[in-house]
């Protein structure tokens, strides 16, 4: 997709990023850089961390890597801590950290979903507070990646949706908790987005044609809607926007979720 937003845009701007080696949360981070920021991202895989940062510095930008679970609070303390000793500064965060499978609620053990929501809701709130005092420095702004499996029902992701509604109400809390220091909080609701490993891991053939009839626009989405949603809410085009969960899914949820 060409370019839409001015390659210096977030010019002058530190993003931390979480989940920031793959996936959607990916494209996001190389979206930022391609567009001036510096990048700070960590993730639990040394191995996601590395390439990202081979891939942004080979077109001229600024990464530093930092490996840590989101789930360990010290961890992000320190993660939060090196990237702003690193640059000086971290003026948006970006909460991608996320994890999904599809089960059965009856078949779901306590474990698995406790891990998702531990990884998804837990995860924000430990990104978010520990990262407080940086962002009220710089009046920052925090960007939570979302979903919109919650708006309905939709069938094997009792988790997900239990974990992104908890992620939802993080956003719409600290917007009013936080406005007053100058922090906005935002989110993005993706549908389906065809180009992630998630999307391929977990969505069966069969279905894709069925969802997709689904879609008011008729077609899945691209890393790339999400990267420009992403653009938007944290550029200055944005900045009197806060506690809005921006839904980027063609109009699909308001057909309804349901695969059933």
């Amino acid at each position: 997709m060409d370019k839409i937003f001015a390659d210096n845009i977030l010019q002058g701007k530190v993003a931390f990023v979480t989940g920031g080696g793959t996936g959607i949360t990916g494209g996001v981070a190389r979206a930022f850089a391609e567009h001036g920021a510096k990048l700070a991202i960590t993730s639990r895989k040394t191995e996601n961390l590395e390439a990202m940062k081979a891939e942004v510095e080979a077109f001229g930008g600024e990464c530093f890597t930092y490996a840590a679970d989101v789930r360990d609070y010290d961890a992000v303390e320190k993660a939060i801590a090196a990237a702003a000793e690193h640059f000086g500064q971290i003026d948006i965060v970006v909460n991608g950290a996320a994890g999904n499978f599809l089960c059965a609620a009856d078949q779901l053990s306590a474990n698995g979903f406790g891990t998702v929501v531990d990884i998804d809701t837990k995860g924000t709130f430990n990104v978010c507070r520990a990262a407080f005092e940086e962002l009220r420095k710089s009046k920052g702004q925090i960007l939570n990646i979302s979903a919109t499996l919650h708006y309905l029902a939709t069938p094997m992701q009792i988790h997900v949706s239990a974990a992104k509604a908890g992620v939802d109400a993080i956003t719409r809390n600290l917007s009013v908790e936080w406005g007053r220091h100058g922090i906005r909080v935002n989110g993005i609701a993706p549908g389906p987005i065809e180009d992630t490993e998630g999307m391929k891991r977990l969505l069966m053939p069969e279905l894709k044609e069925k969802l997709t009839r689904k879609i008011p626009l008729q077609r899945f989405g691209r890393i790339a809607d999400i990267e420009n949603a992403a653009l938007f809410l944290t550029s200055d085009a944005a900045n009197y926007i806060n506690g809005v969960t921006l839904v980027v899914d063609g109009g699909q949820w308001l057909l309804g979720t349901s695969l059933a």
